[in-house]
């Protein structure tokens, strides 16, 4: 079972996340890299599409809401309060301080809610991680500081003319001492190390290393002697009993010198397909970034490898415990955290990327796995609350109502199209996709409206049109749509008309769009997230609130 928030996750955690009911908390705010970042929407070949959308800002401004939010945090008396002010003092009001004191309020939100066997990773860039450091032992205390793992995202950067590029990110690890979740993680042996270390060959073929069988106390009564072989002045770590268990199991090596003389003493052998392997270490270089042709790449700027987040989640979680994503993006957080039967809570604040979570989850786990949506309107009324709190979220969620992908327009270019729906109604495939365009109106609807969509639909060569509104259609503007006839499917003739209209009522009502669907057409709007190998965790059947 899921949980998706749309919203502000400091109004979301203080308002729905309870104290200590949290397992694991993995983060990957905004780096105050102060670069616009962008959704690019790819199609299925791989290239580029020509539309893009914002979806997040990742720059901040000292403002009169983050004076506030500073002189808050200031007033307290607690370490918190004392490294606000100290780094108010070296850097004075400007864009990083924004930035702090933006993160200061979430991380003591994230401190509450995190249970005492819980743990905390932060992801974040050498841009802002010296200063998150600072906060984090502020919130959590230097003791609950476990490590700082280094992932390699990338094996070259050429993002400098002169010095290192820059090819890492920091990920803190922040757990309380002795009492958090822990599976420790392995990786294989490189092939040096079993080259070097795995030496002995059985007559099957399976390698094996030794190890001593010295007690490490003093046991007189595992003083014997076995085959000839003496025993260390300690005695042997095991019994006779099991001594002559693992002899009958050939996992004894008996030592012999050059003449074939018994020399030495009776070692355990070590195959290394039993082996865990080597102990996961600080340094992560053994997960690749996503490449541009990565079978899970979504097409969204910030997205981590699965990989990742999984390798955190086994480690620092059991099945059946709670995982929270405050800054989800993309969802690869609480797709790993399904993938592993956990519960989750993924927090976004645009509808963009509530869209993409929806679009992935039910992509890799099937239509009906049980997620709720809690954040997005549900009625008439608070598609009007929405559409005048900010159009672009109100586009962003209708085009999501449609799934259609959003589209940026530029100055000049094809003016009039909000989001577009790709798929490919023709038996060859060399063909280009058709494509259905979305245009999405808030405010006042007018005759106007509906013409110019005619016009964009001819000048884009596009399949069909629809008009989303918040009103209904005269009955003028629904005789003009009329009157633009029909487009037909290229596998099966079927009619559909080429400029339709919707209200947000009948897309709440569940009415669809007329257009070639299933198996006659293939939708290529997003690329697809690959699909589960079996059943996902978890409860199934969809609830969106």
């Amino acid at each position: 079972m899921g949980t998706l928030y749309y919203g502000d996750n400091l109004d979301i955690l203080r308002r729905y996340i309870a104290d200590e009911s949290v397992d694991l908390v993995y983060l990957d705010p905004p780096f105050n890299s102060a670069q616009d970042y962008n959704a690019f929407f790819e199609e299925k070949d791989g290239t580029a599409a020509a539309a893009q959308i914002q979806a997040f800002k990742d720059t901040w401004e000292w403002n009169i809401e983050s004076q506030d939010a500073y002189e808050k945090l200031s007033l307290r008396v607690d370490k918190l309060g004392g490294v606000m002010r100290a780094f108010m003092e070296i850097l004075g009001p400007n864009d990083m301080m924004a930035y702090l004191a933006m993160m200061a309020p979430r991380l003591v939100e994230l401190h509450r809610a995190l249970k005492p066997t819980g743990s905390l990773y932060l992801h974040c860039d050498p841009t802002a991680s010296h200063y998150l450091k600072l906060l984090l032992d502020a919130v959590f205390g230097s003791e609950m500081f476990r490590s700082e793992i280094i992932w390699k995202r990338t094996s070259s950067h050429g993002n400098v003319s002169r010095g290192y590029g820059d090819v890492t990110d920091s990920i803190f690890f922040y757990a309380r001492p002795g009492k958090f979740t822990w599976n420790q993680p392995y990786v294989p042996y490189s092939e040096k190390h079993v080259r070097e270390k795995f030496t002995g060959v059985d007559p099957d073929g399976r390698r094996f290393t030794t190890s001593d069988m010295r007690n490490p106390g003093v046991r007189p009564n595992l003083t014997y002697e076995y085959k000839g072989y003496k025993p260390h002045p300690n005695g042997w770590a095991v019994s006779k009993k099991k001594m002559e268990q693992l002899d009958k199991e050939g996992r004894l090596y008996f030592p012999r010198d050059v003449s074939g003389k018994k020399a030495g003493r009776i070692r355990l052998k070590r195959y290394l397909d039993e082996a865990p392997g080597e102990k996961v270490q600080t340094l992560w270089d053994d997960i690749n970034p996503i490449n541009s042709q990565a079978a899970e790449r979504l097409g969204y700027p910030t997205q981590k490898p699965v990989a990742l987040l999984e390798r955190i989640i086994l480690a620092s979680s059991n099945p059946g415990d709670v995982i929270l994503d405050p800054f989800c993006g993309c969802g690869t957080t609480v797709d790993a955290a399904q993938k592993h039967g956990r519960e989750w809570i993924g927090i976004d604040i645009t509808h963009l990327a509530i869209t993409l979570i929806k679009g992935r989850l039910r992509d890799t786990y099937g239509a009906d796995l049980q997620m709720k949506v809690l954040g997005e309107p549900t009625d008439l009324s608070g598609a009007r609350e929405l559409a005048a709190e900010n159009k672009y979220q109100f586009q962003w969620w209708a085009l999501g109502l449609v799934g259609a992908r959003p589209v940026e327009q530029k100055k000049g270019a094809d003016g009039g199209v909000d989001g577009k729906i790709l798929f490919r109604d023709h038996p060859d495939p060399k063909q280009k996709p058709q494509a259905i365009i979305f245009s999405v109106k808030g405010g006042n609807l007018k005759l106007d409206d509906v013409r110019a969509l005619d016009s964009v639909v001819k000048k884009n060569d596009a399949a069909i049109g629809v008009l989303i509104a918040m009103d209904e259609p005269t009955a003028k503007m629904k005789e003009w749509a009329a009157t633009c006839g029909f487009y037909v499917s290229g596998f099966n003739g079927q009619r559909y008309p080429r400029i339709q209209l919707r209200t947000i009522g009948q897309l709440l009502a569940g009415v669809a769009i007329e257009r070639p669907s299933g198996n006659v057409a293939v939708d290529e709007t997003f690329k697809k997230a690959p699909k589960a190998k079996g059943k996902a965790s978890g409860q199934m059947g969809l609830s969106l609130e």
